[in-house]
């Protein structure tokens, strides 16, 4: 404590005993065998199962896009070979936060960007367009890390069509 009574100071970084270095373990024989199972024993499914409430019934009669998004998206990582790198929530919440965006663009295209204030009856924003952009925000986040993992795992496979002179231009590569 100071002087004056505040908390304040205290040991400075750096000072003290030095860190001691961690000891080598030793491993042993790192040459174990593993057992692996029998190909004609593996169960595969072709495609996760799309989850009831993304096939519910939309209030207004409309079907939810989620389940054809999820299984588009499902393709397009198993195209690439990336389906069991990237997890099925993660698709799910891709498929339903671009789902909620259509909705809301719909939403919009019907009722216009004003809506009447409930007690002042003043125009004010339509509140599908701050549900717009907060779906939008949830799809994106989704998305890059969709994205990343097949970038990680393809290179340069996955950034797209390298005849295309911009791409190559643009990738550095001739």
């Amino acid at each position: 404590m100071a002087k004056d009574g505040t908390q304040r100071g205290g040991p400075r970084r750096g000072t003290g005993p030095k860190p001691k270095a961690v000891p080598a373990i030793a491993i042993g024989d790192l040459t174990a065998e593993c057992e692996l199972p029998d190909p004609y024993d593996l169960d595969g499914d072709d495609m996760p199962q799309v989850e009831d409430y993304m096939k519910d019934p939309q209030k207004d009669g409309s079907t939810l896009m989620a389940e054809r998004i999820f299984r588009n998206t499902w393709l397009w990582l198993k195209k690439y070979g990336c389906e069991k790198l990237v997890s099925t929530q993660v698709i799910e919440s891709y498929a339903m936060s671009y789902a909620r965006t259509v909705q809301c663009e719909r939403a919009l295209s019907s009722y216009g960007f004003l809506a009447k204030h409930p007690t002042t009856g003043n125009a004010i924003q339509s509140p599908y367009v701050a549900m717009l952009v907060e779906f939008r925000k949830q799809m994106s986040q989704s998305w890059y890390q969709i994205y990343q993992v097949v970038k990680d795992n393809m290179g340069a496979n996955a950034s797209g069509n390298m005849n295309d002179p911009m791409e190559r231009l643009l990738s550095g590569k001739r």
